[in-house]
């Protein structure tokens, strides 16, 4: 089967926070924490048993170890994107990045 993606995938588990974004109040949000399988500048895969539905629409905040990258202050580095589940499988599902995303340091 050829592979059809365009942009290159890495192999990397990052620790990551999916928040469902919806219409509830603030403490009805639901939170999961989960690793990623493998990422791109487009999207990543994350391991989990039960996916959500394939449209929803998260929050996703991945964490970055910058021991190797001395450009950034700090001892980890967060990106924060809006995304949203384009495919889910029986170990995961696969969410979509949107095109605004902050890197922060801490």
């Amino acid at each position: 089967m050829e592979n059809l993606r365009r942009l290159e995938r890495f192999s990397l588990k990052l620790p990551a926070t999916i928040e469902i974004l919806s219409d509830t109040e603030e403490h009805d949000k639901k939170v999961l924490n989960l690793l990623t399988a493998n990422i791109c500048s487009g999207g990543a895969f994350f391991y989990t048993d039960m996916p959500l539905p394939e449209g929803t629409s998260v929050k996703i905040d991945l964490v970055l170890s910058i021991d190797e990258l001395k450009k950034l202050d700090g001892k980890q580095a967060f990106i924060k994107v809006n995304g949203e589940v384009i495919r889910t499988e029986l170990n995961g599902m696969a969410i979509c990045f949107g095109r605004d995303y902050t890197i922060k340091s801490v």
